[in-house]
Order: structure tokens, then C-alpha cells, then sequence
């Protein structure tokens, strides 16, 4: 970068640095590299993939309601109604995946395909459990394995609408005999079970900014209806948690020991760097991280929030009960971190006792560092730019072991492109494209090839650098 600065007035030798820069990377890298047994895998989740939303008993989740009741918060006012319609193409993508020589196929299931009404009480919907059934077969038969999700953001609107979904703590119950269906109907095959997908961010697009389902916010953070996002955040986030234990303790007690599968929760994260050499900016990025991991990852670890989240939040957090606390230590098998990029961290002093939120009360300034993984669209099919970023960042992934980190496996986020919440389908985060102008045809994109590549021979270089300079 120093290097570039002193001549950023003279194209000829930009160009010509920016050439040998990437003709510098002749490295190769496969998968070969990691330790064996690594798994390579692809992931996905149901409202944004499967479509059908409303056919063939499935009940509405509240992604169904706020799509309709809030297109003006999605980017290009669309729905999940249809999505990818992975719900009747599953089996063609499966051949894609098997194709590219992945290992694993990380899907959620749709709580209101199984219980249309949220419960057991309103029926359990058996041509849900065939879809299910049908689809983790497919996998089976072409070589890969499934990868659960058990809940992915789609509440049972039924739930939302008698308590208010994870706002009250009945949702635990219904949460557990979901769970259940699931265990006992899939378990005999499904060997990796996630309990909660990033609850950190469904919590906070939902009940503190107001941009995700069920779109609740403070009217001084957003422009919702209800809401309060200095108090709803924390015990959604807390119901979350109970109902994430009471699922590992029914499948350790009742499922595990026949079924021999494993179990455990996906959070995502944000790294903090701090933005100043200062003590100030350092305990800035660790607070951060307390409230945006640690919230979710210190009670399952240690039984009980960290302790930053208890000074600052005080009463607004609520306690766990001795057995409640008892119940979340230890429970998982193995931990799942979803990451995409970095902020900058600065001591903030501002405090407000009226205006109060998840956002403010950490204390901390954030600034962007970078953003990695998705794709414009203009891209489309020569997506280069992710290829060169899966390149270093499985590199810097192979160093991390070797330092002693102990990582199982990757999943590229995402396979197909898909329905991406509020941003709708205005950003393709797919090695799949998907044309949605044309029958939802899939082609490849270059990353796809690359994976392939790179799962499949000896080794492949980041990327062809004049290709990749080109375009730019």
C-alpha cells in the first residue's frame, strides 16, 4: 500500500504494480491442505430458498407477514413466496453440489412446514416431514450429508400472534416439541444439528433497528409500529438461549446416544479492531465483542451473560434461574461462526437515560472496515472478486489450524442466490446464479468452477491476474 501511495499520480506504473501484485500469488492451495476430515459444504435456508410458501399445508411464518405488510422495508419489494423454488428443484441442485464435490448441505427446516400452527396441539403436517424426508434422501443418494438447521428466523405467525413469539417465554415449550418432531423423524440420518441460526442478528433486525420480521424498533431507531429496543432485544435474546438449551438437552437425553449425531448453534460475529493505539479504543472493540458474541456465546460457555452486559445494561438484562444456568453450560458440541467483516472501535461517552438501546448501550463507535463475500449483480457470472477473497481466506483459514485452532469445516454462504432478507434480491451471495427474469435457471458462476477446482484436483491458484484486473 505504501508503495502504491507514491505513485497513485502515474497510471503506467499503478497498472504495473497492481499486475505484479497479483502475479505475485502463484501459490497454489487445495483441499488436500487440510486435515483430514475437513468438510467442505454449501448452506442455505428455507423462506430463502424453498418457495411454496403457502402450499401444500405449510403455515405462515412472520417472514410471510412482514414481506406482505413491509415491502417498503425490502430493497426491491419482494417476497420468499417463491424464492429459488428449491422446494420442487431440490433434486437438480443436489446434482450441482455433487457436481462441484461438495460434502455437506447445510438446510434449515421450516417450523410451520412441520407444525402449520406452531404447535403439536394444531397438527403436525406429514407432507412436510416427506418433503424432509425426501430431500435429505436425495442428499444421501448423491453423496452428501445434511446439515440442520433447526430455526432460521421463521416464527410461526400463529406464535407471534397469541404471544409474541420470542418475546414470552411459552415460545420454549413449543420450540422443544418442534424439535422433537424433528429429532424423531429425521434423526436416524441427520448427524449435525444447529439449534438457532445467528440469533444475535435476528434479534437485532428485529427487535432493536426494526429491518427484519417482525420489524419492531423504537420509534427514536426506526420507523416501526411496536417495539422498545432497549428492553425487547434482551429478552428475546434470553428466550433464544433458553430454547437453544432445552433443544440440547432433549436430544442428549432422549436422541444422541442411538442416533450418535451432534449438536450446537451457528452465531454470527463482527471483529472489532480498535481505531486508535489506545487503552480507550482496545476496551472499545472488547466490549463490542462481548455484545455482539459474547452475548450469546458467555451463557452457553460460562452459564450467564458477560460481565460488560450486565454493568451497562443492568436490570433491562434479564437472570437466568440456577437451573436455567445450569442447563446452558456446556451445551453444545460444537460452536458455528458466520463472519463476513470488520468495524473499527472507539470509546463513545454519549449515554442517554430516555432514548435508550442494544445499540448505544455498549459505549462504542463503530466505523466500516471492509466488506467481503457477496456479489453485485453486475458481476454475475464472472465473479472474480470472490474468488480472489475465498482464495486468501481459506489460506488464512489453513493458517489458523496450524496454529492450533481447531476448525471442522467451511460453508460457503450461499449456494444458490437467494431471497437475502431485506436486501431482497439485490445481492447474489450464490457460486449459483439464479435468473430470476428466466424460469430460475441456474448456471454456474466462476467461483463454482473454482470450488470445484479446488475440491476435486491437486490445486488452484487464487485466480488468472489478468482476467481479474480486466474486470475492474
Amino acid at each position: 500500500m505504501e508503495i502504491l501511495h507514491h505513485h497513485r499520480h502515474n497510471l503506467f506504473w499503478y497498472l504495473l504494480l497492481v499486475v505484479a501484485y497479483f502475479f505475485s500469488f502463484t501459490e497454489s492451495i487445495s483441499r488436500r491442505d487440510f486435515p483430514a476430515g475437513f468438510i467442505f459444504g454449501g448452506a442455505s435456508s428455507a423462506y430463502q430458498y424453498e418457495g411454496a410458501a403457502f402450499q401444500h399445508g405449510k403455515g405462515p411464518s412472520i417472514w410471510d407477514t412482514f414481506t406482505v405488510e413491509h415491502p417498503e422495508k425490502i430493497a426491491d419489494h419482494t417476497t420468499g413466496d417463491i424464492a429459488d423454488e428449491f422446494y420442487y428443484r431440490f433434486k437438480g441442485d443436489i446434482a450441482l453440489m455433487n457436481e462441484i464435490g461438495l460434502d455437506f448441505f447445510r438446510l434449515s427446516i421450516s417450523w410451520t412446514r412441520i407444525l402449520p400452527k406452531g404447535k403439536i396441539s394444531g397438527g403436525v403436517n406429514q407432507k412436510g416431514i416427506t418433503f424432509y424426508n425426501n430431500l435429505i434422501n436425495e442428499l444421501l443418494s448423491q453423496g452428501l450429508k445434511p446439515f440442520i438447521t433447526l430455526f432460521h428466523w421463521d416464527v410461526p405467525q400463529a406464535l407471534e400472534e397469541e404471544y409474541g413469539g420470542f418475546l414470552s417465554q411459552n415460545i420454549v415449550d413449543d420450540y422443544h416439541n418442534y424439535v422433537d418432531v424433528c429429532f424423531k423423524e429425521f434423526g436416524d440420518r441427520v448427524k449435525y444439528w444447529v439449534t438457532i441460526n445467528e440469533p444475535n442478528i435476528f434479534t437485532i433486525g428485529g427487535y432493536v433497528t426494526g429491518v427484519d420480521a417482525p420489524g419492531r424498533c423504537s420509534n427514536y431507531i426506526g420507523n416501526c409500529t411496536y417495539g422498545n429496543s432497549g428492553i425487547e432485544p434482551y429478552i428475546v435474546g434470553h428466550n433464544l438461549l433458553l430454547s437453544h438449551a432445552i433443544a440440547v438437552k432433549l436430544y442428549k437425553e432422549k436422541y444422541q446416544a442411538s442416533q450418535m449425531g451432534e449438536i450446537g448453534i451457528t452465531i454470527q460475529s463482527l471483529w472489532y479492531v480498535p481505531k486508535y493505539q489506545t487503552v480507550a479504543s482496545t476496551k472499545a472493540a472488547l466490549r463490542a465483542l462481548d455484545f455482539m458474541l459474547g452475548w450469546f456465546v458467555d451463557p452457553i460457555i460460562f452459564g450467564d451473560y458477560p460481565k460488560t452486559m450486565r454493568a451497562l445494561v443492568g436490570t433491562r438484562l434479564p437472570v437466568f434461574t440456577e437451573s436455567q444456568s445450569k442447563m446452558l453450560k456446556g451445551s453444545l458440541d460444537f460452536l458455528g461462526i458466520n463472519y463476513y467483516t470488520a468495524r473499527y472501535a472507539d470509546d463513545s461517552t454519549s449515554s442517554s437515560t430516555i432514548n435508550i438501546s442494544y445499540t448505544t448501550d455498549s459505549h462504542v463507535n463503530l466505523t466500516r472496515v471492509a466488506d467481503n463475500g457477496s456479489s453485485p449483480i453486475q458481476e454475475a457470472l464472472n465473479d472474480n472478486l470472490k474468488i480472489k477473497y475465498y482464495y486468501s481466506h481459506l489460506s488464512n483459514l489453513l493458517e489458523a489450524i496450524s496454529a492450533g485452532v481447531d476448525v471442522r469445516g467451511y460453508f460457503v454462504w450461499s449456494f444458490l442466490d437467494d431471497f437475502e432478507w431485506e436486501s431482497g434480491y439485490t445481492i447474489r451471495f450464490g457460486i449459483i446464479y439464479v435468473d430470476y427474469k428466466n424460469g430460475l435457471t441456474r448456471y454456474m458462476k466462476r467461483s463454482a468452477f473454482w470450488f470445484k477446482n479446488f475440491l476435486q484436483k491437486e490445486n488452484v491458484i487464487r485466480s488468472k491476474p489478468l482476467s481479474y484486473l480486466s474486470s475492474n
